[in-house]
């Protein structure tokens, strides 16, 4: 059984986490209004890493990670970021519409790696299974 101060501290770590996290994006969305110049290129970085890094973290917890590799959640992360892309190409100017364009393209391709896994993986275990039932009716189990 887990100890009152186990659960305590992983309470703690986790609402550390998100913090970093929320705050990351806050500060990588929200520099512009607050600073100007060189600091708010600087604050736009290291609140970007700062998110990134937490949000590698959070996708690894088992209950995220499950949810996260959900066919229904991979399909809507495809189509959205997919969308994303091409409005971002069309509606921003320069460099700046270019490469949120190719990141969010990048994230949609990323989604829909994780669908074709997920229909490979179904493909290998029905394939074992057929391949097993095979088995067992040779063999006379059956």
């Amino acid at each position: 059984m887990h100890s009152p101060l186990a659960a305590l501290k992983k309470f703690v770590a986790d609402l550390l986490l998100w913090s970093l996290f929320a705050g990351g994006l806050a500060a990588s969305a929200g520099a512009g209004v607050v600073l100007d110049g060189t600091r708010k290129d600087v604050a736009t970085v290291v609140g970007t890493v700062v998110a990134l890094i937490a949000g590698s973290r959070i996708a690894k917890k088992p209950r995220i990670k499950a949810f996260l590799s959900r066919p229904g959640t991979l399909w809507f992360l495809f189509l959205f970021n997919a969308g994303a892309a091409a409005a971002m190409y069309v509606t921003m100017d320069g460099v700046k519409g270019i490469i949120g364009a190719v990141m969010m393209g990048l994230v949609s391709l990323g989604a829909a790696g994780g669908l074709v896994s997920g229909r490979r993986k179904k493909e290998e275990a029905a394939e074992a299974s057929a391949a097993a039932e095979a088995g067992a009716v040779v063999s006379g189990r059956v």
